[in-house]
């Protein structure tokens, strides 16, 4: 079977005349594939069900001992491209990453908890074109991992899709896999031999139909291979048929996966320059005077009620997810993890809802800016004009609450409450796949659990589920009084910054900044 080309990453604009729209009139975002900005470095994350040796494929591509590779379970591993070979945890409720050698015989530190992300740095020319990402096995990923896959996928770019010949797409993985056909990031397939090897061939499956030969001569032999990538595929497009041009690369033994290798640069390649032509180099108002409309009219009375109807919206929506939280993680309770993986997997949970309110508010936040300038200045609004905007707004968050007030993790303790840590670098630690530095005003809703809740329930004398749904419960409750607590200070320090910066404008008659 000859692989064809890679599917164009070719997304919808989605958004396009979203200026003109009342941005009070749209419903909270949700979590799903996120729109890469120009400047995201490319990646390849890989995926894949447990026992698919997707560890070896990545190793393989690498040229490195798949040893080196390893991380703790439910840990993500990012390698970038460095001069200097280097291996840091990033663990929450620290500062600053733990870094250990990046030897794989150099023992890692004793950490309370298992790290977000391991990132490791290699001299290896392929991470010139793009960087690589391992991620749990996809059994293991739960709602809130799906959800998080998903954002990274979009970022990144392409996701390499790693399967055994012995296994069968699951229901989840068939629905995750949907979700990046739709939404047009590249994926890639890799198959690798089952625990007995390739597929056998059933007895005259061999023929020489199709294949020219004349009657009598010897029947042409089947691969094995060939067969099973083919069966793969076949499984694949009957549910996901927005894959069929995704390539199909088997993996063996005897090969180097030069083929893969190649396929993946040739991406970056393309995605790379689609990416560099997405943003005009001068944005549209980025210089020059901006002038004030005749008559603004109640534009600060206004800003001041949208400001109040986006956070009592957005803590609305809050409250019902970590209401839809507490029931999956009691069903994990009871029927799935127990006590001992409640951590990791709440853990898994307040990550994604960490990024879900880090979306709603940045979402929110753009159009109290889009609005009340609008106003101001006249809608629409250029798009260079509201990146002027940013820093002077920015800057009256520090006047107003702090130079790191609003940089702060909320951190869930082993008594179920809920702990503070606030400080330059608190927030970096918690992405399990970082991005490039955000241009959004506020800075990331960041949630996670500390160390003392791994060392709690796994305690061989904590394992009563009647106790762990109770703390789950109250945990859960906190974090929901914290977080309505954070959105509604955010929206109003935003809201006394974007009033200070407009009010400047509308008495100066232009825009200063």
């Amino acid at each position: 079977m000859k692989p064809g080309p890679l599917p164009a990453v070719d997304r919808p604009d989605d958004m396009a005349g979203a200026a003109e729209l009342p941005r009070r009139d749209r419903l909270p975002v949700r979590l799903g594939v996120t729109e890469p900005r120009p400047e995201e470095p490319l990646a390849v994350i890989g995926v894949g069900p447990a026992a698919a040796g997707r560890r070896e494929v990545l190793a393989r591509l690498l040229q490195l001992d798949p040893a080196m590779l390893a991380v703790p379970a439910g840990s993500w591993l990012v390698v970038r491209h460095s001069q200097v070979p280097t291996r840091a945890a990033y663990v929450p409720g620290y500062r600053q990453p733990h870094s250990y050698g990046a030897d794989r015989l150099a023992a890692g530190p004793a950490l309370a908890r298992p790290p977000r992300r391991v990132e490791l740095s290699l001299p290896e020319p392929l991470l010139r074109h793009f960087s690589l990402v391992d991620t749990p096995d996809t059994g293991a990923l739960g709602a809130a991992g799906g959800r998080l896959l998903l954002d990274a996928a979009g970022r990144a770019g392409a996701v390499l899709f790693v399967i055994a010949a012995d296994q069968a797409f699951t229901a989840v993985e068939l629905h995750l896999l949907a979700d990046l056909a739709r939404a047009g990031v590249g994926v890639v397939f890799a198959v690798t031999p089952g625990a007995g090897g390739w597929a056998p061939v059933p007895e005259g499956a061999a023929t020489t139909e199709g294949t020219g030969a004349s009657v009598g001569s010897a029947p042409a032999p089947v691969d094995p291979v060939a067969v099973t990538v083919e069966a793969h595929r076949a499984v694949l497009l009957a549910a996901v048929p927005g894959l069929a041009d995704a390539r199909w690369f088997p993996i063996d033994a005897a090969g180097d996966g030069a083929d893969l290798r190649r396929a993946l640069v040739g991406w970056a390649a393309d995605e790379g320059l689609r990416r560099a032509s997405a943003e005009p180099p001068v944005l549209p108002g980025s210089h020059g005077r901006v002038p004030v409309v005749a008559d603004p009219g109640g534009w600060s009375e206004q800003l001041d009620r949208q400001a109040r109807s986006s956070s009592r919206r957005i803590r609305q929506h809050l409250a019902l997810e970590v209401a839809n939280i507490h029931l999956r993680v009691v069903q994990e309770i009871v029927f799935g993890v127990g006590c001992a993986g409640l951590p990791q997997l709440l853990d898994r949970e307040m990550e994604a809802l960490s990024l879900l309110a880090t979306a709603q508010c940045d979402e929110a936040v753009r159009g109290l800016v889009e609005e009340a300038a609008g106003r101001v200045f006249g809608a629409p609004l250029p798009a260079g004009v509201r990146r002027r905007l940013h820093d002077p707004v920015c800057w009256g968050l520090t006047e107003h609450r702090g130079e790191h007030e609003l940089d702060r993790v909320l951190l869930v303790t082993s008594t179920g409450g809920v702990a503070g840590l606030i400080g330059t670098g608190a927030t970096d630690t918690l992405a399990s796949y970082p991005g490039v530095a955000r241009v959004e005003v506020l800075p990331p809703v960041a949630v996670a659990l500390s160390g003392g809740c791994w060392q709690h329930w796994r305690s061989p004398g904590n394992h009563d589920p009647n106790a762990a749904r109770a703390w789950a419960q109250r945990a859960l409750r906190e974090v929901e009084l914290e977080l309505c607590r954070e959105v509604a200070r955010r929206f109003e320090v935003v809201r006394l910054s974007l009033d200070g910066v407009l009010s400047d404008a509308v008495d100066h008659g232009i825009l200063l900044a």
